[in-house]
């Protein structure tokens, strides 16, 4: 590519940038991660499809690019992998490649790499664990009692070379409660530190306590989930979590409520992943302020990351259109619009109150 080729693009760039921030939409998010793929920035356009997806979930375009993006930088990270595997190889390297693999859904690779890996550290239940969640997702998708079993040796190696390794007896004492060997389970999860402050490995525990056990015959269990086709147990997090949520509710919408009848605020929202709670001139998903608070939350969370200097919790943004005013932990936020003259600081607490009690509601600790 020549410079004026060069120069042309980089033009293109600023002038859909500039469409993105002032007249958002799917095509003009694909056409800009398009630009910074043909400029081999594959970061950035997985950064473009990202936000994309935060103003427009359902875009089957915008999925796409993510996928595109997302498989240039996974083989740009590989590559890098391998070229320093081949020059020192270590157990936290091959724990880096084989999660590429685990997350792009790579089985031949994740198993070729996991061989490689175990017979350099025979003595690391890494490989056995990566092995067993592969082949777990695959058994949650078929309940077939094949993928299972493969599933549950795996993650009893992984046990066996690590008796502490939390993940492993966590991932195995929640296939055997599924299926319904709760005994089982709970031996493996009685065995585990109690103080944790993990609130799925509670959950886990208290339904496990409470579950009916169907009996101990892991190969007979697996056999009967198979020919059912479903499992006998719910996700031990699905139920309680959406219980939880549906009893704080009420309180968050109050709540919500008395904030944007506070002086100088004009529209209010709280936010957990795709659904929204809102109040004030608010006529639809697609109001420029719910796809601002969104945007700014996720580059304040990835801002905080790339600089390792914790996360983003609250903040501020100011504009023509007032202040904007937010408070999130992880895909819970909460965020007002008001004028440049409102209380900000009481505005910050009380939303951050609104998140506090919303993320106690689900059992989540802030």
């Amino acid at each position: 590519m020549n410079l004026i080729q060069r120069l042309k693009i980089w033009k293109e760039l600023r002038r859909l940038e500039q469409r993105v921030r002032e007249e958002p939409s799917p095509s003009t998010f694909v056409d800009l991660g398009q630009v910074f793929i043909n400029l081999d920035m594959l970061e950035r356009a997985l950064q473009v499809a990202d936000d994309g997806l935060l103003l427009f979930p359902d875009s089957a375009e915008l999925q796409k690019l993510l996928t595109f993006a997302r498989r240039g930088v996974d083989r740009g990270r590989i590559d890098e992998l391998r070229a320093r595997l081949n020059k020192s190889a270590t157990a936290k390297l091959y724990s880096e490649l084989v999660q590429i693999y685990l997350e792009s859904g790579d089985q031949g690779a994740l198993h070729a790499n996991c061989e490689e890996w175990s017979v350099r550290f025979p003595n690391d239940p890494g490989p056995w664990l990566a092995l067993g969640q592969a082949r777990l997702g695959n058994y949650y998708r078929n309940i077939s009692a094949r993928e299972g079993a493969d599933a549950v040796q795996c993650l009893e190696r992984a046990i066996g070379l690590d008796p502490s390794a939390t993940r492993a007896r966590v991932l195995l004492a929640e296939m055997l409660f599924r299926i319904g060997a709760t005994n089982r389970a709970r031996s493996l999860l009685d065995a585990m530190p109690t103080d944790q402050d993990d609130s799925e490995l509670q959950n886990l525990r208290r339904q496990a306590v409470a579950a009916r056990s169907l009996g101990s015959d892991i190969d007979a269990l697996l056999r009967n989930a198979e020919e059912q086709g479903l499992l006998p147990n719910a996700p031990p997090t699905a139920a309680v979590a959406a219980a939880r949520s549906e009893d704080g509710i009420g309180s968050i919408r109050d709540a919500l409520a008395a904030i944007a009848e506070m002086p100088g605020v004009q529209k209010a929202t709280y936010i957990r992943g795709t659904r929204a709670l809102v109040k004030g001139d608010i006529k639809d998903g697609k109001d420029p302020f719910l796809r601002t608070v969104r945007v700014v939350a996720k580059a304040g969370h990835r801002f905080s990351r790339r600089l390792d200097i914790g996360s983003f919790k609250r903040g501020t943004l100011q504009g023509p259109f007032g202040v904007i005013c937010i408070c999130c932990y992880g895909e819970v936020l909460a965020a007002v619009q008001c004028d440049a003259s409102a209380p900000t600081d009481r505005i910050l607490a009380e939303l951050q109150e609104v998140v506090a009690s919303s993320l106690y509601a689900m059992g989540v600790s802030p």
